[in-house]
């Protein structure tokens, strides 16, 4: 039941970015509208398979690689979807869907075997910090989204009125990110500090959850005070996206730490 669930969502994921891709080409507007409904439904599917997945574990399903990817992809698909109806930003949507499905299709390699959470995981702060890298890394995500569709515009139509509105969101959604990346951080370092006796041991995932933190507050220091345009802060918030990819994949693979309990299954942040 769990792998119909999960691979049902991720079917309908790539449907959904097919069919939104299509309607922005040919510019079918009832197919992006069937494409929007199939990713709803995509959606949909992938919070019934976290929930049955952690009544299931009975636990919060963030314990190992696959399922903060899966977390992962379903916060693009949240903020995506509250992106969608709260402020009516379809402009987005298409390269939010295509990272929404490969970020899960990501989670599809990893190995999806349900596991007791390992003892160095039990703490009342195990949903409180990896919930909050998974919404972080999300919005990042969606800010790199919303800097490609700027650079695509502004190259067909430098006088595009929607291009003030797509800087404006490329740096709330960073600022959102940042936020959160501050929260998971500073969580970490007293869940650290109760596990470890100290709050920071220069563990490789967490020197990169620094390095990634400095990089976008460099982007919130140049936004504010205006020092660049809103072209060169698209393309900052698009370079800056491998980095987040390194965070969440690279260390783990790369760079075994204290936050990689490698064969056991594979833990992220």
């Amino acid at each position: 039941m769990l792998d119909i669930l999960f691979f049902s969502g991720l079917v309908l994921y790539f449907a959904a970015m097919v069919l939104t891709f299509v309607g922005m080409v040919f510019k079918k507007e009832k197919i992006t509208a069937v494409g929007w409904y199939v990713f709803l439904a995509g959606a949909a599917v992938s919070t019934a398979y976290l929930v049955y997945r952690g009544i299931v574990a009975g636990r919060l399903p963030l314990s190992n690689q696959f399922e903060f990817a899966a977390s992962f992809s379903w916060g693009i698909a949240v903020i995506l979807i509250f992106l969608h109806y709260r402020f009516q930003l379809d402009w987005i949507e298409a390269a939010g869907m295509a990272m929404t499905f490969l970020i899960l299709s990501y989670a599809a390699l990893q190995p999806r075997e349900v596991t007791e959470l390992m003892p160095a995981l039990r703490s009342a702060w195990f949903g409180f910090h990896i919930g909050s890298a998974a919404f972080s890394y999300a919005s990042f995500m969606l800010a790199g989204a919303a800097g490609i569709r700027y650079l695509l515009t502004v190259r067909k139509n430098p006088e595009d009125e929607r291009l003030e509105q797509m800087d404006y969101f490329i740096y709330r959604l960073i600022a959102l990110g940042l936020l959160l990346l501050t929260i998971t951080i500073l969580s970490g370092a007293i869940w650290a500090e109760e596990a470890w006796s100290s709050f920071w041991t220069w563990d490789p995932k967490e020197v990169w959850a620094l390095i990634t933190w400095i990089l976008y507050a460099i982007y919130l220091h140049l936004r504010l005070g205006r020092r660049k345009t809103g072209t060169f802060m698209a393309w900052y918030a698009v370079i800056a996206v491998p980095v987040v990819l390194f965070t969440f994949i690279g260390v783990n693979t790369l760079l075994p730490g204290l936050h990689s309990y490698g064969a056991l299954p594979p833990e992220v942040l």
